[in-house]
């Protein structure tokens, strides 16, 4: 190919390029009548153009397309969307993650790689592992060490799909195995732990709980399961009594369950922040001056659900008068 043939496609593809990036539409006619060429040769820049932009999503992270807009009876450039999570986004992840201790020393070493190497564009990838690494390094894996991530998919999908599921389950005062058929409702994660809300399906087993409405569902952490089965058999609950799971998570603290309570106490604190974030439904009904002069007092309501709120009630010294 002669250079001057060369340098005219050059000129050409990056002249088109350029419309395109400007968000200008692109005229195969008039730019074929532009550049003195026939209408096939505006075709194959165009489908290079979209080559270069598909060989680059690795890299930049940005997933783009020309497509033919009928309408404007042209050529454009249409932004579907960003691919990647910005450094700061993929950082702030990996420390959520490794702050939850909630999987084994392997499990979390190859979730921060997965995520590493495909949220991050290849130039940022070691600054990432370099501001993870100690913390990596140091990770502490919970001490029950067990790898259930397939199965609270297979627990979701039954969630889904309205499936009972049989388990065996040991609780945390427990000696022996129990095995619960239940009508599984939510995962939820909490202190370290994977936790599955469900409803239990046996009246004579409901009878020796506290909790015996079925409006107030029973927890158990995922890793004591010893075992499960999805069962064929499906329930229905009606809509007006679904179960709400963002509603519950505002009322459940350290994922023990109960009835629901409402509290109310006076808060001495300086963090009124931090009492509100650990609360979510709290409402301040009143603050006043502490006679130090330095603090207030804040008189506080909230509904809450079992006896968990007890445990971060006694944590807090004398700062908290139920």
């Amino acid at each position: 190919m002669p250079a001057s043939v060369g340098s005219d496609k050059i000129e050409r593809v990056l002249g088109i390029y350029t419309k395109l990036m400007n968000g200008e539409v692109v005229n195969k006619a008039e730019e074929a009548v532009n550049y003195n060429v026939n209408e096939r040769s505006i075709q194959r820049d165009i489908d290079d153009i979209r080559n270069y932009m598909e060989q680059t999503i690795p890299d930049s992270g940005i997933v783009n397309d020309v497509i033919y807009d009928r309408n404007q009876k042209g050529f454009r450039l249409e932004k579907i969307y960003n691919l990647k999570l910005t450094n700061s986004e993929v950082l702030a992840i990996c420390k959520i993650l490794l702050d939850s201790r909630a999987f084994t020393k392997k499990e979390m070493k190859g979730m921060l790689d997965k995520l590493i190497d495909c949220c991050v564009p290849k130039a940022n990838q070691k600054l990432v592992r370099d501001l993870i690494k100690n913390e990596e390094f140091h990770y502490i894996e919970p001490h029950h060490k067990t790898v259930f991530i397939d199965r609270m998919w297979e627990i979701g999908k039954a969630i889904q799909e309205n499936r009972y599921i049989e388990i065996k389950y040991r609780g945390m005062q427990g000696s022996t195995d129990k095995t619960r058929k239940l009508k599984p409702l939510a995962i939820m994660f909490s202190e370290y732990y994977f936790y599955l809300v469900a409803f239990i399906d046996d009246e004579k087993v409901k009878e020796n709980f506290n909790v015996i409405n079925d409006s107030y569902p029973t927890i158990y952490r995922i890793d004591r399961l010893k075992d499960y089965k999805v069962l064929e058999e499906r329930y229905q609950i009606p809509y007006s009594s679904r179960f709400e799971e963002g509603e519950f998570r505002k009322r459940i603290q350290f994922m023990f369950g109960g009835k629901l309570r409402k509290i109310r106490f006076k808060y001495t604190g300086y963090s009124i922040e931090a009492v509100l974030d650990r609360l979510p439904t709290a409402k301040v009904e009143k603050e006043e001056m502490h006679e130090d002069g330095k603090r207030k007092i804040y008189t506080i309501s909230a509904e809450v659900f079992g006896d968990g709120v007890d445990m971060w009630i006694n944590g807090q010294n004398n700062i908290v008068e139920i």
